[in-house]
């Protein structure tokens, strides 16, 4: 299996690529950091909902005609004790709005920090960067400004989505008195996934550039954004049909939204490091691996001692050069 791995390697440069991505993953420990940002994914998910009911309390108080129309939709829509708790609930989010709105912004903001601590320290592994000797303090003050800039970055995307949505589309068909030509139910639905894929673009594009302890450029992560964006559309359109199908039972109801979002939180961090990984082993982006100096050099000289030839050394010269003189008087006599 490896010859014939080694074999395809040698042959196709795109899968070599993706053998060093997922190779830079598993060394980089990507699943690790995905299951990581998963948790403080989740973890955040429940501030954010007290934050959402103070600000829905705020505005039912400052406006008392919505908040009827509100009670009479839940008493005609729902009946019995889940109808009265509800309008319960409603009522203590009004009351405790403040409290509400100040518990979660704290919240929000310490499981926040926490989840772009462990998103930023992903990323910089997945570039393989070296850890810093930055202080803890400037440290957050660098994770609270990468906070704020992915959040005005996420509500930009979203405000972006929203406008090229099939609704608003739509509605600008029936301006032009164009919902009924024929076709444009299906140049709807392209045109919304285009413009999907297009912001997706843009936004994986900023996180694998921008967010890592070193920013890069975002010539160096254009491609893996547009991975990344692709493979997010198609998990996207695959989770929707999980929610359809699993909605129908009590059990799927209760569960099925809570496993969803747990899978789609996981997934899409493993998407978009194994994206970061694609980009950082890349041709222009590989870099020539630092070598270690060589260590300190001991200059040591080393002393012979010799003990001359010795004895027996004196009395095999003597043998030889007796032998020696013997061979040529021999030879003189010869002469």
């Amino acid at each position: 299996m490896p010859a014939f791995l080694d074999r395809l390697r040698a042959r196709y440069a795109w899968f070599d690529h993706v053998m060093q991505a997922q190779t830079r993953y598993r060394e980089s420990k990507g699943d690790f950091f995905a299951a990581g940002i998963t948790y403080y994914t989740m973890f955040a998910l429940f501030p954010m909902l007290m934050v959402a009911f103070a600000i829905a309390g705020f505005v039912l108080s400052r406006q008392p005609d919505l908040l009827e129309d509100i009670d009479n939709w839940v008493k005609q829509t729902i009946s019995g004790d889940v109808g009265r708790q509800l309008l319960e609930l409603i009522d203590a989010a009004i009351r405790s709005r403040t409290s509400v709105g100040i518990i979660g912004l704290a919240v929000a903001l310490w499981a926040g920090l926490g989840w772009m601590a462990n998103l930023r320290e992903a990323l910089s592994a997945m570039w393989d960067q070296r850890e810093d000797d930055a202080s803890f303090v400037r440290t957050k003050l660098s994770d609270l400004v990468a906070l704020v800039s992915a959040f005005v970055a996420v509500v930009l995307t979203l405000a972006l989505s929203a406008l090229s949505s099939g609704g608003v589309m739509r509605k600008v068909l029936e301006w032009l008195s164009l919902e009924h030509a024929p076709g444009v139910s299906l140049a709807l639905q392209v045109a919304s996934v285009v413009a999907s894929l297009f912001i997706s673009w843009l936004l994986f594009t900023w996180m694998i550039a921008r967010l890592p302890r070193e920013s890069l450029s975002f010539r160096s992560s254009v491609r893996a954004g547009l991975l990344a964006a692709v493979g997010f559309e198609v998990f996207k359109q695959l989770g929707s049909f999980y929610l359809r199908s699993v909605m129908h039972g009590p059990a799927g109801s209760t569960f099925g939204p809570v496993i969803g979002l747990l899978v789609f939180a996981y997934i899409t961090a493993r998407l978009i490091l194994f994206a970061t990984a694609w980009a950082a082993t890349s041709k222009e982006n590989l870099v020539e691996a630092p070598v270690a100096p060589p260590g300190t050099a001991v200059i040591a000289p080393r002393e012979v001692h010799t003990e001359g030839v010795g004895v027996r050394g004196a009395l095999a010269a003597a043998a030889v050069g007796a032998l020696g003189a013997l061979g040529l008087s021999w030879l003189g006599r010869r002469r």
